[in-house]
């Protein structure tokens, strides 16, 4: 294994009577992308305000690059770059103007600056706009800009707070291409997202935090195998049998199904393979409960996700309420 170029053992934070941090360990290889993954308010951007010298823990410790975060700060910052959840950019400066301040903030020279400024607009496709304000930026551009900015001082390792959050589809995936170019430049990656998909995408292992705590690890395939098999789709056509849906198939295991329904879907872990489609069939058949559509799939990160903490990750917690049981009906079935 590669040496690690983030370590966290034992990390709290609170504030107030709210655990943000209660206990967090973690490591991440150099050259390698972790996705920690977690509800709003799981402790995810509470994590990265320590890693990037932000915020002080109450108690644990964490190094970065082997520096201390809290007793070497300014090592820490010199070897890090930090895109946050939002873009911070100056809207009256054009693209270029934006990547040289920060260069000239890293104290570079005012010719390295300009010639780092001008790699990173390339590496982000944005020299045609680099003359702009970005007053005129889209969304997507002024993201990539944020990104651009992190670059400039050639960081051994870049934490990226839900980075994609907001842009459309084609530049996330132009953004995901650019991040996996880095890894195998040799960055460290510490990526925090509620895009699972994002995580299945990027990540060598994923760390999923819950109320400040981790509550599992491993690489996507080792998360999804905790289900122990496939998940039944099961779809009825009437909002009526939904529940009675349940009922018919409560021997294939449907009291621990994730129930939606608006649009009358039942999702079933179920370790019966394509035995459990026909067993479908049959019990709702004799039920009396017509069939809007049957499937058998592969689990996806939002299965375990949903197993582990019984809600999407784009549901917030009130703070210092318990985590929600496993199995409970989730209102919203779209992709977190």
């Amino acid at each position: 294994m590669n040496e690690p170029m983030i370590e966290v053992e034992g990390l709290h934070k609170a504030f107030g009577e709210t655990r943000a941090l209660d206990g967090v360990d973690l490591c991440v290889p150099a050259a390698t992308v972790l996705g920690l993954l977690g509800p709003n308010g799981a402790g995810k951007t509470t994590l990265v305000k320590v890693l990037a010298t932000l915020l002080e823990p109450d108690a644990g410790w964490a190094r970065v690059a082997g520096r201390d975060v809290v007793r070497e700060p300014t090592a820490v910052r010199s070897m890090i770059g930090l895109a946050g959840q939002y873009a911070a950019v100056d809207e009256v400066l054009t693209g270029r103007e934006n990547l040289e301040l920060v260069g000239r903030l890293y104290r570079l020279s005012a010719a390295e600056a300009r010639r780092r400024a001008e790699a990173a607009l390339e590496q982000l496709s944005l020299t045609d706009a680099a003359d702009r304000p970005v007053r005129t930026y889209s969304g997507g551009m002024r993201r990539r800009l944020d990104l651009g900015a992190s670059l400039v001082g050639r960081p051994r390792i870049l934490i990226l707070d839900e980075p994609t959050t907001g842009l459309d589809p084609r530049t996330r995936v132009e953004l995901w291409a650019f991040i996996q170019q880095l890894v195998r430049d040799g960055t460290t990656v510490l990526l925090t997202t509620q895009y699972l998909e994002e995580a299945d995408e990027l990540a060598e292992s994923i760390v999923v935090i819950d109320h400040g705590r981790v509550i599992a690890r491993g690489t996507s395939d080792e998360l999804k195998s905790q289900l122990g098999g496939d998940v039944l789709e099961v779809g009825v056509v009437e909002v009526g049998d939904v529940d009675r849906a349940v009922i018919a198939l409560g021997a294939l295991g449907a009291e621990h199904a994730q129930v939606d329904r608006g649009s009358r879907h039942l999702s079933i872990p179920t370790a019966a393979g394509a035995g459990a489609l026909v067993e479908a069939v049959r019990a709702l058949d004799e039920a009396e409960i017509p069939i809007a559509d049957l499937a058998l799939r592969r689990p996806s990160l939002d299965d375990v996700f949903l197993a582990l903490t019984g809600r999407k990750t784009t549901e917030d917690d009130e703070a210092g309420s318990p985590p929600a049981p496993a199995g409970r009906t989730s209102k919203d079935r779209s992709p977190a």
